[in-house]
């Protein structure tokens, strides 16, 4: 027999870093959830991917147990590993802060495609690219086509 899902709750956390301090505590107390035995299993789940911020998603059963399901970084702390950078620009239409490539795009783009809602690698290298501008992070070159 199933159990009956409580909830879920969504956090990102650095990966191997997973401690009963805001905002893991917080988040899984108030539900009931088991924090230590969270942060045990999170964290040997990530060790390999230490100090990349991982979103996971936490899904809580009316008997206290829980799963979770550690997805890829977000394409933003991908895009700002790729560039070099600290963060975005503050003005992305007026000041670029930083220029990829389309290959470095392409393999960001590989990396997120299983959390992605496209079913071409074209289209979510163009996802990727918007997510680029929208921080101020130009892409140079020319979109490869397969022409």
């Amino acid at each position: 027999m199933a159990k009956e899902i409580a909830g879920q709750i969504k956090l990102q956390i650095k990966g191997g870093a997973a401690n009963p301090s805001p905002p893991v505590g917080p988040a899984l107390g108030s539900k009931g959830i088991n924090i230590m035995e969270f942060c045990k299993q999170f964290n040997a789940r990530t060790q390999d991917k230490a100090g990349k911020v991982l979103p996971v998603i936490i899904t809580y059963y009316a008997d206290k147990s829980f799963d979770f399901v550690v997805k890829t970084p977000p394409v933003a702390i991908q895009l700002l590993e790729a560039a070099k950078q600290k963060s975005g620009s503050a003005e992305p239409n007026r000041k670029k802060v930083a220029a990829i490539t389309w290959e470095q795009v392409k393999a960001i783009a590989q990396d997120k495609m299983v959390d992605l809602n496209c079913f071409t690698i074209e289209s979510a290298m163009r996802m990727v690219a918007g997510t680029a501008r929208s921080m101020g992070i130009s892409v140079s070159g020319e979109f490869p086509t397969n022409n």
